[in-house]
């Protein structure tokens, strides 16, 4: 018996560059059969990005979000290849895409073309700004979706410009956000057999993903603003720096106020006017990280983290990614991962962030070559 959670699950995988693909690799390490279709040229635009690293042609770019992948090449404006692919969609449970809105139209792959010869079919479509509203046309990326979504806003120290988040929030969060949708509308189809609709964008998952920020406005009445690494109602909580380097601190109430007081052998910010209570550490939040910068200047990083553990203290190191990548717990926890790969040799690839007891996610296919899998899936629909 298959132990994946989407054994069985056919994805049709129109998607390109980070958003879409994403959410398909994902589907893919539970266990779907994702056939990334791809177009004549080239296929995948990342496939040609960052430049050649390796043996191939394609770029790390492609390596990152496709493994788990089958690859067909089709022009959909071909009659021949259009034919072909609506024959795909017949037996697909799952249609992702990431064309803008109204192309799918154009070429007569959209929902209401398919749905008909295929009622289950789940229709997955990601956006810049959504298939409707004033904005739908707009080219979508991710720094402009950021931006217009507000976290840029506030992202970055009080005195700098907007600044974007470092990791690209709102191509991957519209991916997870389309995963989840995904899950819900075939849990749906396994009750009723009926297939869907469903979107999301880029602008609403880096939207949706303000629900702290969005909060404090309707709340407050004021507009939240950038406070660096510190957080928005808690203090001290946020990077600190030391003798040689950085580290995070999460002294996030009392209690642990009083814990991290007596280890770093402070006893009188306790009584400190200024520091007594959260609403006065916020207040005087700029003098509190001066004490305590003032106190971890005497140590390594490494040892005030494990001084501060010790004494009940959430703290943490700032690691770089050369750091984190080769971190003991990021191997124990399976997050760096070695792919076989019939032209590079081997191709590493974060690990899937979510254990299954009973359906464990799996690495099962290398990113893979351009048409790679023709003529097994024209095979596999005779």
């Amino acid at each position: 018996m298959d132990s994946r959670a989407l054994s069985g699950v056919r994805v049709l995988d129109l998607t390109q560059v980070m958003a879409g693909p994403f959410c398909t690799m994902l589907l893919g390490d539970l266990g779907a059969d994702v056939i990334k279709v791809e177009p004549p040229g080239g296929g995948d635009q990342t496939r040609h990005s960052w430049g050649r690293s390796g043996k191939g042609d394609d770029g790390p770019a492609f390596f990152a979000l496709n493994r788990n992948k089958r690859s067909v090449v089709l022009d959909l404006r071909s009659e021949d290849d259009h034919a072909r692919f609506c024959e795909l969609a017949g037996g697909a449970d799952v249609l992702v895409e990431n064309f803008r809105p109204g192309v799918t139209r154009r070429l007569g792959i959209d929902y209401e073309s398919l749905s008909p010869s295929n009622p289950g079919l789940i229709y997955a479509s990601i956006s810049g700004f959504g298939q409707t509203g004033p904005y739908s046309q707009r080219p979508g990326y991710d720094l402009i979706a950021q931006g217009m979504a507000g976290v840029m806003g506030v992202t970055g120290h009080p005195s700098s410009p907007p600044a974007k988040a470092g990791v690209p929030v709102a191509d991957l969060g519209s991916g997870l956000f389309c995963a989840y949708g995904i899950l819900a509308a075939y849990a749906h189809k396994q009750r009723t057999g009926e297939g869907q609709r469903l979107e999301t964008s880029l602008f609403e998952a880096a939207l949706g993903l303000t629900v702290w920020e969005a909060t404090e406005f309707w709340a407050s009445g004021e507009v939240p603003q950038r406070t660096g690494s510190a957080h928005r109602m808690s203090a001290p909580y946020q990077a600190f720096r030391t003798a040689d380097g950085w580290m995070t601190i999460g002294a996030n109430n009392q209690r642990l106020w009083g814990f991290l007081c007596r280890s770093l052998g402070r006893d009188d910010l306790l009584t400190d006017p200024r520091f007594v209570d959260n609403p006065a550490r916020m207040e005087h939040r700029a003098e509190l990280a001066v004490e305590i910068e003032g106190v971890l200047s005497g140590g390594s990083t490494e040892d005030w983290v494990e001084r501060l553990l010790a004494d009940g203290v959430p703290c943490g190191p700032i690691l770089s990614y050369d750091e984190v990548l080769a971190d003991q717990h990021t191997a124990f926890r399976e997050m760096v991962q070695s792919i076989p790969h019939p032209v590079e040799g081997t191709v590493q690839t974060l690990g899937f962030p979510v254990k299954l007891s009973g359906t464990p996610a799996a690495t099962r296919r290398h990113p893979p070559l351009l048409g790679e899998h023709q003529p097994e899936t024209w095979e596999e629909r005779r």
